[in-house]
C-alpha cells in the first residue's frame, strides 16, 4: 500500500477499556496549570474533611510541562500572584541562590534550576495527596447527556479509562476539551488568507563552558537593558557567521555556570500535527547545536562554548483555545477590564512572537500602542459545550490576541488552582462547576487555604527564597501588588 493509499485508508477496532479508577478530580496535563490544579484541588478536599481522591495525568516522564520537559528556567508574569505561584516562587529562588545563582531581579521574570522544579512539584504534589500518573496521553473522553463522565489513555499498560465527577484540562493544547467535543479557535486569520497562522515553536537549550564575566553583555539585565543583551547576542552570532532563526536571541543565567539558551523560531508548523512538532524539534536541535558550534569556533569568550542539554518537549506558544462561558478579547487589555469572578490578574503585554520569517524575525508591533492589568475570569475557564469540565492554563477562552498576553506561565498556576478548588467542590456538592459561585463558594476557600502561602520564606542555608511577598489571594487581592508599572507598554522582548 502506497503513503496516498494509506492515508486514505481506515482499520476499524473494538476496544473493551478497563475502567481502572473513580476519581472526584482528575487533571489532564501536569504543567504548571496541571500541578496547581491538583494540589488546590487536594487541598480543597482536605479542607472539606474529605479524603483527597485527585488524579493527575502527565505525557512526559516528569511534572512541569515547558517548565521541565520544556527548560524554560524563566517565569513571566508571577510577581503580582500569591498563594501556590509565591511558594513556587520562594521554594525555587532559595535553592538556586544557595547553589551561587545569582538572586532574580525584583522586577522581571524568575529564574529557576529545572531539575530541582521537577523534584520539588512531585514532592508538593504527593504532599497534597495527589496521585500521580507519568508517561501517559488522554487520547479519547466520553460524555453522557452532556457531560463528561471518563477519559481514556494510552500508557505501557495499554489503553484504560479513568472516570471521574470533575476533570480539568491543563494540556496546554486544549486537546481534552476537543476530545470532549468543545469548539475551540487556533492562530489568527489573516487578510486574503483561509489558514489559520499561529505563533512560531521554540526549543529551549541549556549551555555552559563561558566565564558569565566575559559574556556579561550578552546576558546580564541587571547592567544593560533586555534590549541590549538581545541585539548584542544577535550581533555576535553574526560575527560567527550564523543568523539564528528567532531575531532577538535570548541568554539567562541559570547559575554563573550555566545558562538557558532561547536562539530559535519553528515557524508555520501546525501544533496539532504530530509530524509537523516532529519535524520542528529536529530541525530547531539542529539549528542549536549549528549555532552554538559556529560560536565555539570564533573562539574567545565561547571557546569552551558546549550544550549540556535540549528541551524533551519544543515550546508550543500557540494552539486551541476552547469556548467558555467568556471570552477573553483584546478590548479587555485595551481598558483593563476587572471581573466580580476575577481569578488573578494579568499584567503582562501583547507578546506575539514573529509569525513568518519574513522581516527581523523578532515579535510582531502590537494592534494597540498600550494595554492595562486586567482579569482574567473564572467564566474563561468554564467549558461551554459540556458539563463537567474545566480549563487552566493557556488553553482558556480568549482571543488571539488576549491568548498572547496571558499565556505565559505566570498566569497558568493561578488559574490551575481556581480550577482546582472549584473542580473539588463540584464533586463535592454534585454539580456542573458553571452552577457554582466562583466569588462567594470558590475564592473563600482558596483564601483560606492559600492565603498564608504567600507570606511565607523559605530559608535554605541562610538564604532567604521569598521575592515579593504579596497580598493574600489570588483575585482582586493582586491589583493591589504591580511588579510592572499600571500600564502594560508593548515590550514583548522578555519572552
Amino acid at each position: 500500500m502506497s503513503n496516498a493509499e494509506a492515508t486514505h485508508a481506515a482499520l476499524g477496532e473494538e476496544l473493551n477499556v478497563p475502567v481502572i479508577e473513580e476519581a472526584d478530580v482528575v487533571v489532564c496535563g501536569g504543567g504548571p496549570a496541571g500541578i496547581a490544579a491538583a494540589i488546590a484541588a487536594a487541598q480543597t478536599q482536605r479542607h472539606l474533611g474529605i479524603t483527597p481522591n485527585v488524579r493527575l495525568i502527565e505525557t512526559h516522564g516528569q511534572l512541569g510541562g515547558i517548565w521541565t520537559s520544556g527548560l524554560l528556567c524563566w517565569i513571566l508574569d508571577a510577581r503580582n500572584k500569591s498563594g501556590l505561584m509565591q511558594q513556587i516562587l520562594n521554594r525555587v529562588e532559595a535553592y538556586r541562590v544557595d547553589l551561587g545563582g545569582r538572586p532574580s531581579r525584583k522586577r522581571g521574570g524568575q529564574l529557576y534550576d529545572a531539575e530541582h522544579m521537577k523534584v520539588l512539584l512531585e514532592e508538593m504534589c504527593e504532599e497534597a495527596g495527589v496521585r500521580i500518573r507519568l508517561h501517559t496521553r488522554v487520547v479519547a473522553a466520553h460524555q453522557q447527556n452532556g457531560r463528561l463522565t471518563h477519559i481514556v489513555t494510552e500508557s505501557k499498560s495499554g489503553r484504560e479509562a479513568f472516570a471521574a465527577r470533575c476533570f480539568i484540562d491543563c494540556t496546554g493544547d486544549g486537546d481534552l476539551a476537543a476530545q470532549a467535543g468543545c469548539s475551540y479557535e487556533i492562530g489568527r486569520i489573516d487578510e486574503g488568507s483561509s489558514t489559520p497562522v499561529c505563533q512560531p515553536m521554540t526549543l529551549m537549550a541549556l549551555i555552559t563552558g563561558v566565564d558569565r564575566e566575559a559574556i556579561r553583555p550578552f546576558h546580564d539585565r541587571h547592567q544593560y537593558s533586555t534590549l541590549e543583551v538581545k541585539r548584542a547576542l544577535r550581533a555576535e552570532f553574526e560575527r560567527a557567521g550564523v543568523t539564528p532563526s528567532y531575531g532577538h536571541p535570548t541568554l539567562f543565567e541559570v547559575y554563573p555556570d550555566l545558562f538557558a539558551l532561547m536562539s530559535n523560531h519553528e515557524y508555520e508548523r501546525n501544533p496539532l500535527d504530530a509530524q509537523a512538532i516532529t519535524d520542528a524539534t529536529i530541525s530547531a536541535r539542529r539549528e542549536i547545536h549549528r549555532v552554538i558550534e559556529a560560536l565555539r569556533q570564533s573562539g574567545g569568550p565561547w571557546q569552551n562554548l558546549r550544550v549540556v542539554a535540549t528541551a524533551a518537549q519544543i515550546g508550543i506558544r500557540e494552539s486551541r483555545r476552547p469556548a467558555g462561558l467568556y471570552r477573553i478579547c483584546l478590548d479587555d487589555l485595551i481598558v483593563g477590564r476587572r471581573h466580580d469572578d476575577a481569578v488573578c490578574e494579568c499584567s503582562f503585554p501583547i507578546d506575539v512572537h514573529a509569525t513568518s520569517s519574513d522581516g527581523d524575525r523578532s515579535v510582531e508591533t502590537p494592534p494597540v500602542p498600550k494595554t492595562l492589568p486586567y482579569d482574567i475570569p473564572f467564566r474563561a475557564l468554564v467549558a461551554r459545550d459540556v458539563d463537567g469540565l474545566l480549563m487552566a492554563g493557556r488553553c482558556i477562552s480568549g482571543d488571539f490576541y488576549a491568548h498572547a498576553s496571558y499565556r505565559v506561565t505566570g498566569n497558568a498556576v493561578p488559574m490551575g488552582e481556581a480550577a482546582g478548588c472549584a473542580a473539588a467542590l463540584a464533586a463535592s456538592h454534585r454539580v456542573s462547576p458553571r452552577e457554582l459561585d466562583y466569588p462567594g463558594e470558590v475564592r473563600p476557600i482558596q483564601r483560606a487555604l492559600f492565603n498564608k502561602l504567600a507570606a511565607t520564606v523559605y530559608v535554605r542555608n541562610g538564604h532567604e527564597g521569598g521575592l515579593l511577598m504579596s497580598h493574600a489571594g489570588n483575585s482582586d487581592s493582586n491589583r493591589d501588588i504591580q511588579e510592572e508599572s499600571p500600564t502594560c507598554s508593548p515590550d514583548p522582548l522578555h519572552s
